[in-house]
């Protein structure tokens, strides 16, 4: 049987900046020479690529002499909380390991700002709709490969339910409401469903219209996850060749302009809503 893939997670990413900070100028070399921990080993803590086994987190608290109690506990339950079993588990053998680290860390976000221009956002769609659109961008896959992806679609969708739940804020292009996914009336069921979305109090829905012409979402879709202090804000973008995580803060500054930039050029919550309810008449 292969090893269980670790997700990412955001817990362990604040349990490696934290162990990264206690350890401020020693040297990992330093570290390995009185722990016994590999530098190897470190450097992957460090860098959230793994999370630590419990003894060897106590020792490097032992070692850094973190000696307030609480501290102590509020590490060990970041350690712990990294390390609960992920429903995802059962599916990652048949989905993109991309896809599953997007999940992972949308689960901890308190805000998604998404842009699409192509098909709607995943957190959005209806079961009809997921299972048309599998079929159309999986053609070679397996009858069993498109249920897992469609009911990865919607179990993911409950982070929107959670208490407290993220706010979403969603850009889309107006072809994502004018084009036909499924049949007619699985493209109407998913209108409807938008409606339904944009009027939930933690979600912001608007749509660029044709007419708004050229934009900066253009290139591609992307996704920006913000997280509680201090864990800091990622961005996530998906084009033919693949999806890439950014960390880095111009980056983040970037993308944050480009929302912006789509935002200003989208027609407000009011017009969206005419648009999605026209659409779906003329469905």
């Amino acid at each position: 049987m292969p090893a269980r893939k670790n997700l990412p997670t955001v817990g362990r990413r604040r349990l490696a900046m934290e162990l990264l900070q206690l350890r401020g100028t020693i040297t990992r070399e330093q570290v390995s020479a009185h722990t016994g921990i590999s530098t190897g080993a470190l450097f992957k803590i460090e860098k959230a690529q793994t999370r630590p086994q419990r003894r060897t987190l106590l020792q490097l608290l032992d070692f850094y002499q973190v000696e307030d109690q609480r501290r102590r506990q509020d590490l060990l339950d970041l350690l712990r909380r990294s390390d609960e079993t992920h429903w995802l588990q059962r599916f990652e053998d048949n989905l993109p390991r991309s896809l599953q680290h997007l999940i992972s860390f949308e689960a901890d976000a308190v805000q998604i700002s998404v842009y699409e221009g192509s098909f709607v956002p995943g957190l959005l769609q209806t079961q009809a709709y997921a299972e048309a659109l599998s079929r159309a961008l999986l053609p070679g896959a397996t009858e069993s490969d498109i249920d897992d992806r469609v009911e990865v679609r919607l179990r993911r969708q409950a982070v929107l339910a959670a208490v407290p739940a993220p706010k979403l804020w969603a850009v889309l292009d107006e072809a994502v409401v004018r084009r036909v996914v499924g049949d007619p009336a699985v493209h109407r069921d998913q209108l409807r469903r938008l409606l339904q979305a944009s009027r939930s109090p933690n979600i912001i829905l608007q749509i660029i219209p044709f007419d708004a012409g050229a934009h900066t979402g253009m290139p591609g879709q992307f996704t920006i996850m913000d997280y509680v202090e201090p864990d800091p804000p990622m961005v996530y973008a998906e084009s033919a060749a693949g999806g890439l995580f950014m960390e880095a803060e111009r980056d983040v500054v970037r993308y944050r302009e480009n929302f912006r930039q789509l935002t200003a050029q989208a027609g407000s919550v009011e017009q969206t809503t005419r648009m999605i309810e026209d659409a779906a008449k003329a469905a």
